[in-house]
């Protein structure tokens, strides 16, 4: 269907046919026209609307399909939940139904639509890895714990801060010099120490052998509890 206006238009010749820019997919240049030319492995970053909580999610995508979904979330206990269930709704998906639904929670289905326009620019983590990268991709993006990194700390003017949770995992104490400055910390793996539990490894030898030191820690002229000093 036409307007008369444009039924009356004389016809002119166009040729600029010359198709869509390449974009890099697992070490070849690909000129994407439908959604089965996408692939790679790629992350989005998303929050919801109150902004209380926040995604990460990781999609390994092959031929349009996706066949691997990393879901990590932090900041909101209903997230956790959501996450749950978008881990299921998602593999098997095309990258365009899985943008196209409801993926319980706002901060997911940011966190989808940020991946979506990533990847089909071609910035993906594979972009120039031949062949992209395998399923299992995405767990190993976890490390040897299966852990997601994890940030936390708290802090106040009146009592300073508090490192609750770094990369290495759970802190247990803080290390304090003279001048009670931070110079290092005393951690546990939770992952690690998950897998000597599971092992039937004594708890109380579990953490010892999942725990470990950072910094000047053994330097500390006082060591204290971040959650409870």
């Amino acid at each position: 269907m036409i307007t008369k206006e444009v039924e009356e238009m004389y016809c002119v010749k166009n040729d600029a046919k010359h198709g869509p820019a390449p974009i890099p997919e697992e070490g070849k240049w690909v000129k994407a026209k439908e959604i089965k030319d996408i692939s790679g492995l790629t992350h989005g970053v998303g929050w919801c609307a109150p902004q209380q909580g926040s995604c990460k999610l990781t999609l390994n995508i092959k031929e349009g399909i996706i066949e691997e979904a990393l879901v990590e979330v932090m900041g909101c206990s209903g997230m956790t939940h959501s996450a749950a269930m978008a881990g299921e709704i998602l593999v098997g998906k095309t990258i365009l139904e899985a943008l196209n639904t409801d993926l319980v929670c706002d901060a997911i289905n940011t966190a989808m639509r940020e991946l979506f326009l990533q990847i089909v620019y071609g910035r993906s983590q594979s972009a120039f890895s031949e062949n992209g990268l395998p399923i299992g991709a995405g767990l190993e993006d976890l490390g040897k714990g299966q852990m997601s990194q994890v940030g936390m700390i708290y802090s106040t003017k009146e009592k300073g801060p508090r490192y609750l949770h770094l990369t290495e995992g759970y802190i247990l104490e803080m290390g304090l010099d003279e001048n009670d400055a931070i110079i290092g910390y005393k951690y546990v793996n939770l992952g690690k120490m998950m897998d000597n539990i599971k092992s039937n490894m004594n708890p109380l030898e579990a953490i010892e052998k999942a725990s470990g030191t950072y910094g000047r820690f053994n330097e500390a002229v006082k060591k204290i509890d971040p959650r409870k000093e």
